[in-house]
């Protein structure tokens, strides 16, 4: 059963987890063995830093950079835990252990790191971190060099994060609801039928035929057409979130995606002239358009397109997403796994996001609409439940 509108809160953690922490970056810049003369330099760091912690678990995230002259085709980190710490899941890497020794390995889609740029990687874990952030060693794949870390790690800090995991449950979500206090058939209380930017014959009802869970969605007929616009969306005032959004949402369709841009999730865009960042479809593929320039993520060529993925239809399909509008990146999972093609990272790639970055992203996004517009193509039927919007994490 999903749990209503949630306003901010803050959990109360058990005594144990009171004095629960918040490590600062650790810089732990490891460089390759000096090139032969006349070659040119590649190095690599990496900076550890815990971003979440509770009783019995965290979330830390490695953000390896390029400090060298010459572009990284690949990298990879080994670190060893000293408290009994666990790796349980990584994002945007391939992590393994073996007993306290950890190695990472670049995704496929972000080995190539250009000089002076950088990737960040993320990992949940068992166990209490250590007092001292493990140092971190990063290295090309194919082993050059032997480096060691030439800066301790930092201590820890005192930190106001609330505890607990990312989690289905949302407990620490500004927004969580799946539609159980609805008791008419159009949208209403927490949640509010908005239609934008014009009006068409696509309709937005209550269904409790369908659910992902409990017994109640929100149905919405999208239709072909130009114009045919209709969306819902929380009635509640999300700027609390503040400027990284984690958002995860269960969504059922009928209809594959059509070759022409649709859209079925739409967000506001405060730093942007109010226009909207739009999660959708194109060329049969899931993708990001941004209202202001249209400029798509991945690019709508065939080999960013093959980046990216249909959604599937006839079944539930939970989708979440960050964007962190500070650093101007985003990124966008489906059913739990990573899209490489719906992936904006702090370095350029040909067909997912090089077009993106033609110009300063740092969105302030201040609220969420669920639903469909359509620019041409065919109808689809939409459902929608278990939504989240939340500071921390979310898990399907």
């Amino acid at each position: 059963m999903t749990r209503p509108l949630r306003l901010p809160t803050r959990r109360s953690a058990p005594t144990a987890t009171i004095a629960a922490v918040l490590v600062t970056a650790a810089a732990v810049p490891v460089p390759f063995s000096p090139p032969a003369a006349g070659a040119a330099a590649a190095s690599c760091a990496a900076t550890y830093r815990i971003v979440n912690q509770w009783s019995g678990g965290f979330q830390a995230d490695i953000q390896v950079t390029n400090t060298g002259t010459v572009p990284l085709t690949g990298w990879r980190l080994s670190w060893s835990y000293h408290n009994g710490e666990r790796v349980s899941q990584g994002w945007n890497v391939t992590v393994t252990q073996d007993g306290s020794t950890v190695t990472a390995a670049n995704a496929t889609f972000n080995g190539n790191v250009t000089p002076a740029g950088s990737t960040t990687i993320g990992l949940l874990g068992t166990g209490q971190p250590d007092s001292q952030a493990p140092a971190v060693a990063c290295a090309d794949p194919a082993g050059a060099g032997s480096p060691t870390p030439s800066v301790p790690p930092v201590s820890p800090t005192p930190s106001t994060t609330p505890s607990g995991p990312p989690d289905a449950a949302c407990g620490t979500a500004t927004f969580c609801d799946g539609f159980e206090a609805q008791g008419g058939t159009v949208p209403d209380g927490a949640w509010t039928v908005s239609r934008p930017h014009c009006q068409g014959s696509g309709t937005a009802t209550v269904d409790t035929a369908v659910a992902h869970s409990g017994t109640r969605s929100v149905r919405v007929d999208g239709r072909a057409g130009y114009c045919n616009h209709v969306f819902v969306r929380p009635a509640a005032d999300l700027t609390p979130v503040g400027r990284t959004w984690h958002v995860r949402f269960y969504v059922r369709h009928s209809t594959p995606l059509p070759d022409g841009h649709v859209a079925l999730a739409a967000l506001r865009d405060d730093a942007d002239g109010g226009k909207d960042l739009r999660l959708g479809g194109q060329s049969g593929a899931l993708q990001w358009n941004r209202e202001s320039d249209d400029a798509t993520v991945p690019v709508q060529s065939p080999a960013g397109v093959a980046q990216s993925r249909p959604l599937p239809t006839g079944t539930w399909n939970c989708v979440a997403f960050t964007v962190d509008g500070d650093r101007g990146t985003m990124s966008t999972s489906v059913n739990g796994t990573q899209v490489p093609g719906l992936l904006v990272d702090a370095v350029p790639t040909a067909d997912v996001d090089a077009q993106w970055m033609g110009r300063t992203w740092r969105p302030h996004l201040t609220d969420l609409r669920l639903g469909w517009e359509s620019y041409g193509g065919g109808d689809d039927t939409l459902w929608f439940d278990d939504v989240a919007v939340s500071a921390y994490p979310l898990a399907c």
